[in-house]
């Protein structure tokens, strides 16, 4: 079904995406945050670590090659159903594998499965946020990403408190799916957007890529896929995994790292996307992503104490959120409605780029140069990648039309 060539019945309200995307984030926690922990605990390295979490955002990279389906076969609400069921089972079954470390080819597999179900959650709530009037997209941005931040705090945070304090380590993933399977039932807030008559499939194929082609051709879209491909607000800097040095411990790291972490993050999700209604949106991003730079910056210089571990990757977690707000208003701005699952999950394609190679670059400079050296390496990133964006807007101006 190809989204936004009808009118919705109903314009709900800008916090239901907040629901909707949930699952995405329960995913991304419990791999980031309850494995994270779990692993580096048991002895893997900060690189290893990165790498389970590299892979999980790997088929985020390259979701683009099924987000054609959920444009052209089932009902959005189908697809999603699918992905929340498939996201829940497969947290769960990560849950069951006594000796994570020693199942290493099971357990990958496991995220890889439970990164691609939740695109569909993602993919089709995108979809519905597309079909929403260009002066709620902002808005709308900031409740998702909101919702993707407190999944992220639940999936990882209280998935890592109970796998800590129940005997029993499948309590974890059950939970965890419960809450996924819940957050199918806002779908009755939300109608399919409609298109008239039956186009056949060659049809459906052919709207939609000349859908993409009008954005990926022009000035204003090239812009933005290069903007994505820049490591802006796209680290995933590994503080659950380093958080022994600053002598933390597990259930602080669940409180602080994942459930507190999940709102604070949630809330300046929420505060960006209004910002981003009202200025110039990749400007936005470029501002919020560079913001990275002091704080890490500072960090470094600060001792390793649980109160600065605590301070500091909050508001890291503040800014990266702020920054994927922006993203999404970003890419919601220049996708329009015709095909949007394919166009949004293009951009974002583009986007999981650097947010996968980041984590692996954090690992290795850790590893081999210390903590402090992460530190400045994904500082001096963020700044440069900000600064050669607005190099080339300067550069590339956009041509005036010839006076009569």
């Amino acid at each position: 079904m190809t989204a936004g060539q009808g009118a919705t019945v109903r314009t709900p309200h800008s916090s239901v995406f907040l629901a909707l995307i949930f699952p995405f984030g329960v995913s991304t926690g419990y791999v980031t945050v309850t494995l994270a922990y779990l692993l580096a605990q048991r002895g893997m390295s900060v690189a290893a670590v990165g790498a389970v979490i590299a892979l999980n955002t790997l088929p985020q990279t390259w979701k683009v090659l099924w987000a054609p389906l959920v444009d052209t076969t089932l009902s959005l609400k189908r697809w999603y159903l699918i992905g929340a069921v498939v996201t829940g089972l497969a947290i769960l079954a990560m849950s069951l594998i006594p000796t994570p470390a020693s199942a290493m080819a099971l357990l990958g597999a496991l995220v890889v499965l439970s990164s691609i179900a939740s695109s569909l959650c993602s993919m089709t709530t995108e979809t519905f946020m597309a079909n929403l009037g260009d002066h709620r997209q902002g808005r709308a941005a900031g409740w998702y990403q909101a919702g993707y931040f407190a999944g992220t705090g639940v999936g990882g945070g209280l998935a890592l408190y109970l796998a800590q304090t129940v005997q029993a380590q499948w309590v974890s993933g059950a939970v965890t799916a419960a809450v996924c399977l819940a957050c199918a039932l806002p779908l009755q807030l939300v109608d399919e957007p409609m298109r008239a008559g039956k186009p056949t499939l060659r049809e459906t194929f052919g709207d939609l890529i000349r859908d993409v082609w009008s954005v990926v051709s022009k000035r204003r879209g090239i812009l933005v896929i290069f903007l994505m491909l820049l490591p802006i607000g796209s680290g995933q800097m590994l503080w659950n995994s380093t958080a022994p040095e600053w002598k933390v411990s597990a259930e602080f790291v669940a409180l602080t790292g994942g459930v507190i972490s999940g709102v604070i993050s949630g809330v300046a999700a929420l505060a960006a996307g209004y910002v981003c209604d009202m200025m110039d949106r990749r400007l936005a991003y470029c501002l919020f992503g560079a913001l990275v730079a002091p704080l890490l910056l500072l960090t470094a210089f600060l001792p390793r104490t649980p109160q600065v571990w605590v301070v500091a990757s909050l508001a890291y977690q503040a800014i990266i959120a702020a920054s994927y707000s922006a993203y999404s208003a970003v890419v919601l701005e220049v996708i329009g409605k015709g095909a949007a699952a394919t166009k949004f999950n293009l951009m974002a394609s583009v986007a999981n780029v650097p947010i996968t190679i980041m984590p692996l670059i954090d690992g290795l400079l850790h590893d081999r140069h210390g903590t402090n050296a992460m530190f400045y390496g994904e500082a001096a990133l963020s700044v440069a990648a900000a600064l050669l964006f607005g190099l080339v807007i300067l550069v590339w101006r956009p041509r005036r039309a010839a006076p009569a």
